[in-house]
């Protein structure tokens, strides 16, 4: 007689980095043999995959492992590991402060995941494991990708910038290149596998290449994801405007299938506080890509962050950034007020800006976005869109009658979706993977509205394998990781080598 075998949830906090980073731990556990979670159910192991780029984030860990505790202590065998920029940054300070947690592991070694977590159950013992550099590429492990119809593939992992706010560098590490043709094999793996969409990954896009001495490595990288049969749309994020080249440009305005939306971080409009946070370009630099992008492509998608409240930041240094604001004309924004991070050189600058100031200053830039995000998205209405149908991505569709989906420029899409409709053999026509051309009839500040009749719907491949429940995965490259499989009656651990 065997045992079930041992459930798992992983939940994660931040960027696209992160997520996907959650794709590979799921991927891990699964060939280990752990199960995900039934939705009614309480897991036998919780990974928390953390972030430690705002402020409140120590807060919203340690309160979530908190409200943890009491079903741990009422669920004997159950796990709790942390991992991500968090537990790279706290390491054994986790344990300290929450002593029922099990494993800590950092943003180095997440393919020692399931390792860990069989010695704490044999040792009885919390099992923390940080490593200061890069154990292995994480996309050669394998991968649970929570979507049939978007994958993301990382192209590098850490940082080379040394801007005084960010603090991933310190707990990603330095750059490390993936080889373009590692790169363009998961990316055909996926197609192969039906998925339409690709976001190409990395601290620094655009940095690409440094590695190995190529300056003009990420725009050939993305004239190659244009000759992969099946792939219909290519994004990337996140690129750095002191590397981004007019070749880049190019290669998306020439590239059928790179979408025109663009993801450029401004942080900052006043080039004195660009200096302060050591971002090596300035507003006139930046407008001027901004300027190229939109020649290239009229109608390219830009969106951004924004830092508001850095140190030091003057009145007219926050009139400065609106300026840019109101000439880059962004489609949408993420918006941040400064909060200090430990271990960065911006916590310990003078003249930190007061909250309330910081507030007053926030709430102008956010009404400024809303305003221009409007007025852009209101010059769609009566234009044909294209649409790749998603799902969790309109919270109110159920209510509605909508479905909902991105556009190629990023925008979300809310669409009438008559549930009567069906597929000339009988088959339910509209599901997420799905592609459909309808024409919009509504503008607000962060999505549009589509409630015409479709003007076409196609079915895919990614829309087959949603409806028939399959899950995409890649398997990595074997890395003589123990499998663990369904734990045997007896007590006796598997051991690790």
């Amino acid at each position: 007689m065997t045992e079930t075998p041992r459930s798992f949830k992983v939940i994660t906090y931040g960027c696209q980095m992160n997520a996907h980073d959650s794709e590979r731990i799921s991927g891990l556990l699964e060939d280990a043999g752990y199960v995900p979670v039934p939705a009614d159910a309480e897991p036998d192991v919780v990974v928390f995959n953390t972030c430690a780029v705002r402020e409140n984030a120590d807060n919203r860990l340690y309160g979530n492992l908190g409200h943890l505790r009491p079903t741990k202590l009422a669920q004997p065998g159950m796990q709790i590991a942390v991992g991500g920029c968090l537990a790279q940054k706290d390491r054994g300070d986790i344990v300290k402060k929450a002593p029922w947690v099990d494993v800590v592991f950092g943003t180095h070694n997440i393919g020692s995941l399931p390792v860990l977590l069989e010695r704490a159950r044999h040792n009885a013992a919390a099992e923390v494991e940080i490593l200061e550099s890069l154990e292995v590429f994480p996309s050669t492990l394998p991968t649970r990708r929570e979507s049939t119809y978007a994958g993301w593939v990382s192209i590098s992992v850490g940082c080379n910038n040394t801007c005084t706010f960010c603090i991933v560098p310190a707990l990603r590490g330095k750059e490390k290149d993936r080889r373009p043709g590692d790169i363009l094999a998961e990316v055909r793996a996926l197609a192969l596998e039906g998925v339409l969409e690709v976001t190409l990954l990395g601290q620094n896009v655009n940095s690409y290449g440094v590695e190995f001495g190529d300056r003009l490595a990420f725009g050939k990288l993305l004239r190659a994801c244009g000759d992969v049969e099946g792939l219909e749309r290519v994004r990337f994020t996140s690129p750095h405007p002191k590397d981004f080249t007019d070749d880049v440009i190019a290669a998306m305005a020439e590239t059928p299938n790179v979408c025109h939306s663009l993801h450029m971080p401004l942080q900052s409009g006043s080039d004195d506080v660009l200096r302060a946070m050591r971002r090596s370009y300035r507003a006139e630099r930046y407008l001027g890509i901004i300027e190229n992008v939109r020649a290239a492509m009229p109608d390219a998608a830009i969106t951004t962050d924004i830092i508001v409240g850095f140190p030091g930041e003057t009145d007219a240094d926050f009139e400065r950034t609106l300026d840019v604001v109101r000439e880059a004309r962004y489609s949408s924004a993420f918006t941040f007020q400064y909060s200090k991070r430990p271990g960065t050189p911006a916590a310990t600058m003078d003249l930190q800006i007061p909250k309330a100031v910081v507030q007053e200053r926030y709430d102008r830039l956010i009404a400024t976005l809303e305003q221009i995000s409007w007025d852009e998205n209101k010059k769609l209405v009566g234009t044909p869109v294209e649409v790749l149908v998603a799902v969790g991505e309109g919270r109110k569709d159920g209510a509605t009658g909508r479905m909902s989906g991105r556009a190629r420029d990023g925008r979300l899409v809310h669409f009438a979706a008559d549930p009567s409709v069906t597929a000339s053999n009988g088959d339910i026509a509209l599901r997420p993977g799905d592609i459909v051309h309808t024409t919009v009839t509504y503008a607000a500040p962060h999505h549009l509205n589509a409630d015409g009749p479709l003007l076409s719907h196609r079915r895919t491949r990614a829309g087959d394998a949603w409806e028939a429940g399959r899950v995409t995965r890649t398997p990595g490259v074997s890395l003589g990781m123990p499998t663990i499989g369904t734990p045997p009656p007896a007590p006796a651990p598997v051991r690790s080598c």
